[in-house]
Order: structure tokens, then C-alpha cells, then sequence
């Protein structure tokens, strides 16, 4: 009840459309900063640059990011079009959709025609012989949820997406190795010294802190 009394959660609840709740929200940068310019921005204030571009050098890698880059765009698009009324917009975003169609489809069968020319498999890679990983780790589904529900899934049992093994489920999994303990801070770095002045250990008031005993 308390966050509908917010102009926009309240808005969403009473049916307003998405238009107007997004124009109610629109970024005040806007107006201040570019007068209502065009920036070489997105959205959402980021400077435009080129970290979206994926080149990892194994191909299966590349193209199933491909393929989630293309989902993401098809789904942004098709959210716009749903926002809109103006017919001019509605149809550039219509060939959008349809574009983004071909290229889901078209990463897709780039990765079926990868896997089926024996150049690559899962895992990637696939040419990292899987005899120098730790075997007895590499189907295990570790549940670090409250509950069982996750053992109900297809990836906590039967064979492998890869045909590789079998998957098994750890209910409870338990750390592998001791609490590490950390370094002596260098004191050039004038960083928390695991020993305050006054004799108590900096780790004990962290603990108590993150606890919530902050007496």
C-alpha cells in the first residue's frame, strides 16, 4: 500500500499506460544538461562506446553471445512497440522485430552448423582435454537456496547437456578448503591492519558489524 502512494508504482497499479509512465520518469538531465538535445548517449545516460562487441576468438563463445544480444534487442523493440501509438514508429520497429527474427534464427543455425562440423562443442572449449579438470566437480548442481525445489530441475539429474556425464545434485554443498586468512595489509597501502592499536582484531568488528551488533 505505502508504494503505491508513488506517482509512478502507483501509476503502473491503476493501469496508466507505459508512455506516460516513462514520459513521468523521463531523466531531468535531459532538459537541464542537452536542453532536450540529441547526445551520444543511450537510454539511460551511458556514453556510447564499443564495449558491447564480443570477440573472445572461439566462435561458439561469440556466437551464442551473439544469439543473447539478439534476444535482448528483439525483446527491447518489441517493448516499444507495445508503448506506442504513432503508426510511423510502429512500423520502423515492425521491420526491426523482423530483422532481429532472421538474426536469432540466423545465430542459431550458425551454431548448429558449427557444432555439427566437429570444430567446437560444449564445453567451451572443447579443445581443453577435460582429463585435466576435476571431474568430480563437473556436473554438480550446487543448491545455495533455501529449499529442495532446485533438485526438481533438468539440470540436477540424468545425463549431461554434453553427453559427458551425469548430473548430480548437492543438497548442501560445504566449503572446500579452510576460512582463508588473509595478508598483512602493506603499510604503504594504508589499508584496515588485521590487528587494530587497541589489540582488537579489525575481523572481529567486521563480523560483529555485518551481524548487526553495532554496540
Amino acid at each position: 500500500e505505502e508504494g503505491a502512494q508513488d506517482p509512478i508504482v502507483g501509476a503502473i497499479m491503476g493501469g496508466t499506460s507505459p508512455r506516460d509512465v516513462i514520459v513521468a520518469a523521463m531523466n531531468p538531465q535531459h532538459a537541464i544538461v542537452s536542453g532536450l538535445g540529441a547526445t551520444a548517449s543511450d537510454s539511460v545516460g551511458f556514453p556510447w562506446n564499443g564495449r558491447f562487441i564480443v570477440a573472445s576468438g572461439n566462435l561458439l563463445a561469440d556466437f551464442r553471445s551473439n544469439l543473447h544480444a539478439e534476444s535482448q534487442g528483439r525483446l527491447q523493440a518489441v517493448r516499444m512497440y507495445e508503448m506506442s501509438d504513432d503508426p510511423g514508429v510502429k512500423d520502423t520497429l515492425s521491420f526491426m522485430i523482423a530483422r532481429d527474427t532472421m538474426h536469432q534464427n540466423q545465430w542459431l543455425a550458425a551454431i548448429e552448423d558449427l557444432v555439427d562440423s566437429g570444430l567446437e562443442n560444449t564445453p567451451v572449449p572443447s579443445s581443453f582435454p577435460q582429463s585435466l579438470e576435476k571431474g568430480e566437480f563437473a556436473y554438480q548442481f550446487w543448491n545455495h537456496s533455501e529449499g529442495q525445489e532446485s533438485a526438481e530441475g533438468r539440470w540436477a539429474k540424468g545425463p549431461s547437456m554434453d553427453g559427458k556425464g551425469q548430473f548430480e545434485y548437492v543438497a548442501n554443498p560445504q566449503p572446500l578448503g579452510p576460512k582463508p586468512e588473509p595478508p598483512q595489509v602493506d603499510p604503504h597501502l594504508h589499508g584496515t591492519p588485521k590487528m587494530q592499536t587497541n589489540g582488537t582484531q579489525a575481523a572481529t568488528v567486521i563480523e560483529r558489524f555485518t551481524m548487526g551488533d553495532n554496540s
